[in-house]
């Protein structure tokens, strides 16, 4: 069992030589916070639940209760990464990575705590703030593609950086190899534990009588703005969700929707934007429509969209566990894009059988003036 040492010194400290002052965001919330816990005892009336806030690990939270108090926040944060890195094993950390919502999709696990919940919200605020719904998409393709390879959630401090260089750093650590990976994870969540220390220890709850007014306006001034930054990003998440893609997201353990498409014009070697695209599928009375006989009215319209700069459409269907077997049909107005090529429009029609009904079809149009050609991707 860590306990704490009384006679540590109280000053405030900061390791400047982290990487993770490389986000300057980082750093300056941590000065911020740090101006509140300076003068006080931590961890004063807290106990394993407040600390199971900070980190997912119920063996670093009961660990933290037992050392608690701490003379200051320094010794505070030495004894909680002597925790993660020398007491947490391996399944600890695996319980601390799935009590994260995954990066772009804030709603939390159902077992992460309320308090969990909300500090993460705030923590993707500037990620949701900068996103669009084809980054939106790009992020959720990424992170199932990263939990497919490494069986945990992409976890990174997010704090302050916007959904492009989150998604860049997503990309260029699927490259790692798992145990270098599940290193550089563990790191990640040692920061986010930081933070979320120094929102738990100037908590109004923690403040002593020994802190001085001054530290009192910060503490409750820090969490006024934490409050307002949960509310406003969970309406960027509903604007995300709902008023960008006009598709409702279901409770369902799918990230995206089971049909996606992007255009690329291969006569140019880059993305096609601005093609409208319709997604309809099959009602008529017969199975399935039939070569060379007029369709008569049996396709159903699921959604529509226009291509944005990367060539990806927006979300064409409602995101459900299981899609309806079908036959399916995409099409795109590449008349309206290439107003002198051969095709006033492109058509792809496809089946989705019951054996697939929980797989991912990713339909892309390979474009070019004079043809076009396509393949079914994941």
């Amino acid at each position: 069992m860590v306990k704490a040492d009384a006679n540590i010194s109280t000053k405030t400290y900061i390791d400047r030589s982290s990487s993770k002052f490389q986000n300057p965001n980082f750093a300056i919330e941590e000065n911020r916070l740090l101006v509140c816990v300076k003068k006080m005892e931590v961890g004063v009336g807290f106990d394993e639940n407040d600390y199971l806030s900070c980190c997912g690990s119920t063996k670093f939270a009961k660990e933290m209760a037992a050392a608690s108090p701490f003379p200051s926040y320094h010794r505070a944060l030495t004894v909680a990464k002597h925790i993660w890195f020398n007491i947490v094993d391996v399944n600890g950390w695996l319980q601390a990575f799935s009590a994260h919502p995954s990066i772009g999709q804030p709603r939390p696990p159902s077992h992460a705590s309320a308090t969990s919940a909300e500090w993460s919200i705030g923590e993707q605020s500037t990620a949701l703030a900068t996103s669009t719904a084809s980054s939106l998409q790009e992020l959720a393709e990424w992170n199932a593609r990263y939990m497919q390879k490494f069986g945990f959630v992409f976890l990174v401090c997010a704090s302050g950086r916007s959904t492009e260089s989150l998604l860049a750093e997503l990309k260029r650590r699927y490259a790692n190899k798992p145990i270098v990976e599940f290193e550089i994870a563990a790191q990640e969540q040692m920061k986010i534990t930081e933070l979320r220390l120094g929102k738990l220890f100037t908590s109004k709850k923690n403040i002593s009588s020994t802190t001085d007014t001054n530290s009192i306006a910060v503490a409750q001034s820090q969490r006024a703005e934490e409050v307002r930054v949960s509310i406003i990003g969970g309406h960027v998440t509903a604007a995300a969700s709902n008023t960008l893609t006009g598709k409702s997201i279901q409770n369902t353990s799918r990230t995206r929707p089971a049909i996606t498409t992007h255009v690329l014009d291969v006569s140019r070697g880059y993305p096609a934007p601005g093609i409208e695209v319709l997604l309809e599928v099959w009602r008529g009375s017969q199975a399935g429509p039939t070569f060379g006989i007029t369709d008569g009215g049996g396709w159903v319209v699921l959604g529509s969209s226009t291509t944005d700069s990367d060539g990806r459409s927006g979300q064409l269907m409602d995101i459900v566990d299981d899609v309806d077997p079908g036959i399916y049909r995409l099409t795109f107005n590449t008349g309206k894009y290439n107003p002198t090529g051969f095709f006033p429009y492109a058509t792809i029609v496809f089946e989705i059988l019951e054996s697939q009904k929980r797989e991912h079809f990713h339909v892309p149009l390979l474009l070019s003036p004079f043809s076009f050609s396509t393949y079914r991707g994941s």
